[in-house]
């Protein structure tokens, strides 16, 4: 959430950044609400006031005229519920309104309409050029018998999977990777709750705007499943104060993700690619407001140094304005090339979120100052492991069917193949 005070002084600039991101807000209702909140607020601050003169005048008054004063105490108390419901009801819609606006763009941001807009920052590596029909991740995993959606359908329905065998060996191996190039980095590992509050999800800003169609929610205990390990990672500093010697507080989160996909069609739901239910690493930091961007390039190199270890084609892009998430000030995406589309696909995505969260978050630090100030907070991808388990199916793919183990899984892997004694 923006900081309202800023919003309501900066209305040009928070009507650009609303054009720019393509949301069609009207800010002459926060700024009448904001009005209106602030003659609420005086009106009650009155009332108490006269509350207070009025019980003082009670213990004054001659026994003959108390009786008038106490009747007048009881309507002025019955006026102060009154004034103390209405001022909760402004706050609350202030505080609905507010968080309808997107986060403030970073200066270096492309304004555009959409992904078609987006910049190619740099492309890393070439697209293998095999001499032989490929295969798609599913047929190459049914073929191997590590891939099993049919009996997932039976059980959960579609855009399920059953992991086996190498398929299990291969994700482990993905995870101690990471842990072994990040954990060295300064990353704490962590294993989040799956399961956590609505109101927890809601101060991360991912139910509003069609986010909450995308949410499995547990209605009986007011709670949801998490999409992304940050949804639990970023909450839970929520209404500390965080020592400036801990930061920058760098977590790197594992769990699975729940997700609707409500909105997906097409050669996206075949497979892997894009089901209800996967595991993922994801890099979570806090840090001072000034080292924030620094710290968005360093989470971009954490990913890209992850890449170039597994030797996969890709290429790195900064999100246009029309193309970021809301609480994203500024977002990269890596894709990774997939053969079988022969396109470039989504696998990594990092964002600078800036305040926005941690604002309704009331996450803070004690700055140089002594100060209590708002800490920035970052999340970024270091693996999704159904993307790069088809990345690395498809790109390390051989003419037998069988799958080359890139090099640096190999020590947890224990062969250097799938599905032959050879590599």
């Amino acid at each position: 959430m923006l900081d309202l005070k800023h919003l309501l002084q900066n209305p040009e600039e928070i009507a650009e950044n609303n054009r720019n991101r393509g949301a069609d807000i009207d800010l002459s209702i926060i700024k009448s609400l904001s009005e209106d909140k602030t003659q609420a607020l005086q009106t009650f601050e009155d009332l108490r006031r006269q509350t207070k003169e009025n019980a003082e005048a009670v213990q004054k008054a001659d026994p003959k005229d108390r009786e008038t004063f106490i009747k007048e105490g009881r309507n002025l108390k019955e006026q102060v519920k009154e004034a103390e419901s209405r001022l909760a009801d402004l706050e609350s819609q202030l505080e609905t309104e507010a968080k309808k606006y997107p986060n403030l763009l970073r200066p270096d941001v492309k304004i555009g309409k959409n992904g078609d807009d987006n910049e190619i920052v740099r492309v890393v590596g070439k697209p293998v050029n095999f001499d032989f029909e490929i295969k798609d991740h599913l047929a190459l995993g049914e073929a191997l018998d590590i891939i099993d959606i049919e009996r997932a359908g039976k059980v959960s329905g579609s855009r399920f999977t059953y992991l086996k065998g190498d398929a299990v060996l291969l994700e482990f191996a993905l995870i101690n990777y990471v842990l072994s190039t990040l954990v060295p980095e300064g990353f704490v590992p962590i294993i989040p709750p799956h399961i956590i509050s609505t109101e927890a999800m809601a101060a991360m800003g991912y139910l509003e705007h069609g986010g909450e169609e995308e949410i499995y929610h547990l209605k009986n205990d007011d709670a949801v499943l998490i999409g992304t390990s940050e949804q639990s990672i970023g909450p839970m500093h929520m209404n500390e104060i965080l020592p400036l010697e801990k930061l920058p507080l760098r977590y790197l989160g594992f769990s699975p993700c729940y997700r609707r996909e409500s909105g997906s069609y097409g050669r996206d739901v075949r497979g892997i690619l894009r089901l209800h239910q996967f595991d993922k690493l994801e890099m979570f930091s806090f840090v001072e407001p000034e080292k924030s961007d620094e710290e968005h390039e360093f989470l971009l190199s954490m990913e890209e140094k992850l890449m170039q270890g597994l030797k996969l084609p890709y290429r790195v892009m900064r999100l246009c304005s029309g193309d970021i998430g809301r609480p994203s000030a500024r977002t990269y995406d890596i894709e990774t090339w997939i053969p079988s589309q022969n396109i470039y696909r989504e696998t990594h995505s990092t964002s600078n979120t800036t305040d926005y969260q941690t604002r309704r978050l009331k996450i803070r630090y004690k700055n140089s100052a002594g100060q209590n100030e708002l800490v920035h907070a970052l999340n970024g991808t270091a693996f999704a492991i159904g993307r790069i388990l088809i990345a690395i199916m498809e790109n390390y793919q051989q003419i037998d069917g069988s799958i080359i183990v890139p090099e640096v899984l190999r020590p947890w892997m224990g062969k250097d193949c799938i599905g032959n004694n050879k590599p």
